[in-house]
This record gives structure tokens, sequence and C-alpha cells, in this order.
């Protein structure tokens, strides 16, 4: 059994990394569903409510809610496959739940690029609502508050995202194929 997380802020390349995993046939779980799945739950659009909702599950039950609610999923999967992917760590607290959970078996990838890279990046989704990348300096800041700077750093793994997204998906591959001590 290998469960592997990614942390990153947004824009790094952690859903590339997913879409790598998918494409493996790893089976990945994404924490941000969890909060989509809450925002559906409480009659809110998850497109203009995801951050307050993912602050508000840490401040109702505690700042491992998210990755407590990911568990059961992450385990389910488990059952059919060796190896598991957990898609958007967000916090030290959250790096925690998962080692206390899977030991060993727990591997943090941290996945790294530059804020203008990130910028362009995101403004090329239409994700960002801004051209000048205030709307991800906040989401930056955000994310950075509830603690992934420190998961970041407690990372077994980084990976720059700045060059090629071939041979970005390239190192992904390798985590899963040699191990994540294979892009260090």
């Amino acid at each position: 059994m290998t469960v592997i997380g990614t942390v990153g802020l947004p824009g790094s390349g952690k859903g590339e990394a997913a879409a790598v995993a998918r494409e493996m046939g790893v089976p990945v779980v994404t924490m941000g569903d969890v909060i989509r799945r809450e925002c559906r739950n409480r009659g809110l659009d998850p497109a203009s409510h995801h951050g307050d909702i993912a602050t508000t599950l840490r401040e109702e039950n505690g700042p491992a809610a998210i990755a407590e609610r990911s568990l059961p999923l992450i385990e389910e999967r488990l059952d059919d496959a060796d190896t598991v992917l957990v898609d958007g760590l967000r916090s030290d607290v959250e790096l925690d739940a998962f080692r206390d959970r899977f030991g060993d078996d727990f591997h943090l990838v941290s996945i790294e690029a530059p804020f203008e890279v990130r910028r362009e990046r995101v403004t090329d989704r239409g994700r960002d609502d801004t051209t000048d990348g205030e709307s991800l300096r906040k989401r930056d800041e955000r994310e950075l508050g509830f603690g992934m700077e420190t998961a970041m750093e407690r990372a077994d793994v980084t990976i720059e995202n700045t060059d090629t997204l071939d041979r970005f998906r390239g190192r992904i591959r390798a985590v899963f194929d040699e191990g994540p001590e294979a892009v260090r």
C-alpha cells in the first residue's frame, strides 16, 4: 500500500499530477471534492463558496476536518488498488492526519512554481478574477494561512514545475513507477 499526497499553491500543477495518476490507473481522492460536496449539501455554489466552506469546515470541525473526511474515501480506494493519490493537502495538520493513519506508507510531494508562472497558468484556465493576479494572491494567502507552507517544507519530495509540461508529467510518472525517491 502506498498513499501519495500532493501539496502546492494554486496553479502549481497538482491537477496535472492527478491527471497523470488517473491516466496510469491510480485512483485519485481530491480533497477539494470534499469541500465541493459540502457546498452542495449546504445549498451553495461550489464555484462561489469553495474557500468560505473550506474555512468554515475547519472552524466547525477542527483544522484536520477535510483530511478526516477524506480518509474513508482513500481507504475505500485502497481496497482495490495498491496506490492512491490524495490531491490537494492544504496544511501540516492534514499531513499529520495522513501520516498518523498511513505511517511510512504515506509520502508527500510538494509541487512548486513561482507566482508569475502560476498566475499565467491560472489566468489561461480562466480561474483568476483579475489580470494582475490579485485574486491568486488572496487565494495564496488563504491557503498559506491554513498551514500549507509548513506542509510544503515537510514534504518528502519537492518537484519544481517550471520546465515543460512533458518533463513535469515524466517526473510525476516516475513518482508512481519508481517511488517518490526517484525524483529527489
